[in-house]
């Protein structure tokens, strides 16, 4: 008997409105500021990275996107931002208190089994989603800021439902006139 490789084809709808519904669950923790409870969305080898963008040249966009060890906004581990997220609490996160509000919108969400071949260490039965999202966030009175973007995950099924294993943000904007970037995307 032979089996059918899952590897890089499309998830069936029932796992695509699974993930769906996980990150409007996601979203919402995220808006609620419920961090610690988000932090359990996240598995415990999560690579969360969000490499800065340059302009270029159309013949140099391959350069765009700063390359892992350059720069990015976020290069973390579930432990440090389980380590923001402790910060937040203590009360010595100036730049968070008092608090952002913000809203996350998920949508153009598309979801295939991942190719093993293409991600060393994953499996067929794990799933790469794409996501673009629009933040809004306000803080103080006249504090605004909008970040739109694009967010690859692995997401791995565990026996508590999925996590996210491995999450790359892309902002659409290079330049961020956010006088902090303490958002989660």
């Amino acid at each position: 008997m032979t089996t059918v490789s899952t590897a890089g084809v499309r998830a069936d709808r029932d796992t695509h409105f699974e993930v769906e519904q996980f990150y409007y669950e996601e979203a919402d923790l995220l808006d609620a500021g419920r961090y610690t409870d988000w932090l359990d969305l996240l598995a415990d080898d999560l690579d969360y990275w969000m490499p800065t963008r340059t302009n270029r040249l159309r013949r140099q966009q391959a350069l765009s996107v700063a390359a892992r060890g350059e720069a990015a906004f976020y290069d973390e581990s579930k432990e440090s931002l389980a380590w923001r997220i402790r910060r937040f609490d203590s009360g010595m996160a100036w730049a968070e208190d008092p608090p952002s509000r913000t809203r996350h919108l998920i949508t153009n969400v598309m979801v295939r089994h991942v190719d093993p071949a293409e991600h060393a260490g994953f499996t067929a039965d794990d799933l790469l989603a794409h996501s673009a999202f629009l933040v809004y966030r306000n803080r103080l009175e006249r504090e605004e800021n909008v970040f739109a973007g694009t967010r690859t995950d692995i997401l791995r099924r565990t026996e508590n439902g999925l996590q996210i294993a491995r999450r790359t943000i892309l902002l659409d904007q290079n330049i961020l006139l956010a006088k902090n970037i303490s958002t989660f995307f």
